[in-house]
């Protein structure tokens, strides 16, 4: 078996990244004074995370790990996977679960490489994002149950000898490609960084979850560098709320019953203990009610901000959630001189109907 290859660091991560197409550059970061004055803060900053190639911020860490794992099982240089180089035949399959996003990013990856990938999804996915997966090469395999339903037969699949499992959530603390995962959307956090420059720095920063990998990724990259009171606040919807679960008892349990929620890409009811192990500690959560999930994403569009979804737009709806608890947002240090830091985690390509 070939041993673990060492993570890499976000600037190696952007120049690979780059290297394989154009839509991996820098996505915008976006003022947004009218929503900051109309909620009593001194800003709010977007990142726009929709105009990333394959409309998401997934493209990042599902096709960078997607890589890294055909590289570590083939002990090819990331470069000639990558391109192409290496013959199809030696390639094994990429295996992995997803609400559409993921699956996606994976199956680019598949195709950059000349691979083959297999996406196990469940029937809340729609037919727009079993459509893309399709058109990127991918075979799609369909499962009954929720989002963590799919993710345990993909497992299977992998154990039983199908292809290499790209997941992007695991129980194993330490599992490599997980952990791969989150470093790709660690240049998220290198690219805000250069894009504030000598700016004043967020004071907060909201950020939405499913299992909690780009949590994770923001945790790492900007806990040390936001200004005072420096608060990273997780946003869950209520229904799936399983890393408010896992913060709140100290244990990953798997949250009872469908998971229905319009913000389908946070369906998830089993947190990764990757994530978990990166954020412990550093984190608050809110979680919130579909009335406010469903309404955000119109508002953020009559703000200034991009078009997206109701997972796209749950982290302000988090934030409009917490200003609206008096004590919640003493509790989180919000008032006036506040400067939020939102996330739009995916474009409206990906609708979610």
């Amino acid at each position: 078996m070939t041993k673990n290859l060492p993570i890499e660091d976000a600037h190696i991560i952007q120049t690979r990244l780059h290297a394989l197409a154009p839509g991996y550059a820098a996505t915008p970061l976006i003022a947004l004074p009218e929503l900051a004055a109309a909620h009593g803060l001194g800003a709010v900053f977007l990142k726009d995370e929709g105009a990333r190639t394959l409309g998401s911020f997934k493209s990042l860490g599902g096709t960078y790990a997607a890589l890294r794992a055909l590289s570590r099982a083939t002990g090819e240089d990331f470069a000639a996977i990558a391109s192409g180089k290496v013959p199809a035949g030696r390639l094994p399959q990429l295996l992995t679960a997803s609400a559409g996003n993921h699956g996606l990013a994976v199956a680019a990856a598949a195709r950059f490489a000349g691979s083959r990938a297999r996406i196990f999804l469940y029937p809340d996915v729609s037919r727009a994002r079993r459509d893309r997966i399709v058109e990127m090469g991918a075979e799609i395999v369909d499962i009954d149950g929720t989002y963590d339903d799919a993710v345990d037969a993909a497992k299977k699949a992998a154990k039983d000898g199908a292809g290499i499992l790209v997941a992007d959530t695991s129980s194993d603390p330490d599992d490599p490609i997980v952990s791969d995962v989150i470093a790709g959307y660690g240049v998220i956090p290198q690219e805000i960084k250069e894009q504030i420059g000598e700016g004043l720095r967020p004071t907060h920063l909201f950020i939405q979850a499913g299992v909690g990998g780009l949590a994770a990724a923001m945790t790492t990259g900007l806990k040390d560098w936001l200004a005072q009171p420096a608060r990273i606040v997780v946003v869950e919807p209520a229904t799936a709320a399983c890393v408010d679960v896992a913060i709140r008892t100290g244990n990953v349990e798997r949250v009872p019953g469908d998971l229905t929620t319009s913000a389908t890409m946070l369906a998830c009811g089993e947190a990764s203990r990757p994530a978990l192990k990166l954020m412990a500690g550093f984190i608050d959560v809110v979680t919130v009610e579909e009335d406010r999930l469903t309404n955000e994403p119109l508002l953020l569009e009559a703000a200034g901000g991009p078009p997206t979804t109701p997972s796209g737009a749950a982290g302000l709806a988090g934030l409009r959630r917490a200003i609206a608890n008096p004590e919640m947002a003493v509790r989180l240090e919000l008032d006036a001189s506040s400067r939020v830091l939102l996330f739009v985690t995916e474009g409206p390509l990906n609708e979610e109907t």
